[in-house]
């Protein structure tokens, strides 16, 4: 289940995916898909399964056939580190669609922007639209509302006894909206929300608003 919101006047859909599609744009914003960390992690040792590569990819299929939009911006840390084989199959799921990639580089985009211009992504450090800023890491600037990511945003629930549950969140202030991790390979970290502070937690294939 989605959730709609509006921010100055424009209207945006937050999926379960952690991905954000701005409606009037048709443009599909994904954030720190963190490609080729399963295959890093595996070089050294790590038990996780070989299938698990294909995750990220299988839900990058599902979240664009249901949006099917005109642009994909990918917010920063695309790919995870240095080139391995799953560059390989990026290349080839690049392949499949006829859309206009973007790429807001992050601090774990090491990767040459040539390689990425070679198979259709236009590279940059920060994107301006209507009033909207879109960069990888959070920022304040006088005029615009902020999207970004980096900061693998979740929040903690507390039950009356003592469990816990700690979520993955959009979590939206005044001016800034901060998208989850994409890659289901990462880490998060626990935000404190102030009292005029929006979260909007992933549960179950579902936008939960707290």
């Amino acid at each position: 289940m989605t959730q709609t919101i509006q921010i100055l006047d424009q209207n945006f859909i937050l999926h379960p995916s952690g991905t954000l599609y701005w409606k009037e744009q048709s443009t599909l914003l994904i954030s720190d898909v963190h490609l080729g960390k399963i295959t890093h992690f595996r070089k050294f040792g790590a038990a996780i399964p070989q299938k698990a590569i294909y995750k990220n990819f299988d839900l990058l299929d599902a979240t664009i056939a249901f949006f099917n939009p005109e642009v994909v911006c990918f917010l920063g840390d695309l790919f995870h580190s240095s080139l391995n084989r799953e560059w390989e199959l990026f290349e080839k799921w690049i392949g499949n669609y006829d859309l206009k990639y973007i790429l807001v580089r992050g601090n774990h985009d090491i990767i040459s922007p040539l390689r990425y211009e070679r198979i259709g992504i236009q590279v940059v450090t920060e994107l301006t639209s209507e009033k909207f800023l879109l960069t990888h890491h959070p920022e304040e600037r006088q005029g615009y509302f902020n999207f970004s990511g980096h900061i693998h945003p979740a929040i903690k629930l507390r039950g009356k006894g003592k469990q816990s549950l700690r979520l993955p969140c959009f979590f939206k202030t005044q001016d800034q909206l901060i998208l989850p991790a994409f890659g289901k390979f990462t880490g998060t970290y626990t935000m404190k929300k102030k009292d005029t502070d929006e979260v909007f937690a992933i549960a179950d294939n579902t936008i939960l608003k707290i």
